[in-house]
């Protein structure tokens, strides 16, 4: 009888740690891009730019990486180090065909190179379909040239919120606490 409290206490605080994990703050790589101090930056050499994407027909939610919806959407880059203002950047959306050989044949939308003094970069592109596709931003005229890629899908919705995981698996363990429980105090006044 002991035994099967112990085991029950340690499969729930074995419950406890792996759901909890789930609400740890998490910064992932993306290619380029990655989540830091809630904000979402992308790596372009030695250089960084804040990046901001949101589809307005949708939510408005931004997002950082894939983009839940097909449809209109919004992406800004903000530099943050002063030096990239007097460098041209080029903006490239491709799609993810493994080979980026044939680079105009498989270009979505194309930014040519510029110089954005207001350090700022406004990119809007109605994306039609699902799918894979991978973002090229260029940095050139200053030592050498830097190429950041980040890979990035369309269309797959929105993440399931952690409660909708999180909720089902709460219940089946106090569900199963309370039918061990109820046995043990069944067989106790037996």
């Amino acid at each position: 009888m002991l035994s099967s409290i112990i085991n029950i206490k340690h499969a729930i605080v074995a419950t406890i740690i792996a759901t909890s994990t789930l609400f740890a703050t998490q910064v992932q790589a993306h290619g380029g891009l990655a989540l830091a101090d809630d904000m979402c930056i992308l790596t372009v050499g030695p250089y960084r730019m804040h990046f901001t994407g949101y589809q307005p027909l949708s939510q408005e939610e931004e997002f950082c990486e894939d983009i839940p919806e097909v449809g209109k959407t919004v992406i800004a880059l903000d530099y943050i180090q002063e030096e990239l203002r007097p460098l041209t950047t080029e903006v490239r959306i491709i799609r993810d065909t493994g080979s980026e050989a044939n680079l105009d044949e498989i270009t979505v939308f194309h930014l040519p190179p510029k110089v954005y003094p207001s350090a700022s970069i406004t990119v809007e592109h109605v994306f039609p379909e699902k799918g894979k596709f991978v973002g090229l931003v260029t940095v050139t005229g200053g030592p050498q040239d830097y190429v950041s890629r980040f890979p990035f899908s369309v269309g797959e919705g929105r993440p399931t919120p952690k409660i909708m995981i999180i909720g089902p698996i709460l219940l089946v363990v106090a569900g199963v606490a309370f039918f061990v429980m109820r046995k043990k105090n069944t067989q106790a006044a037996a």
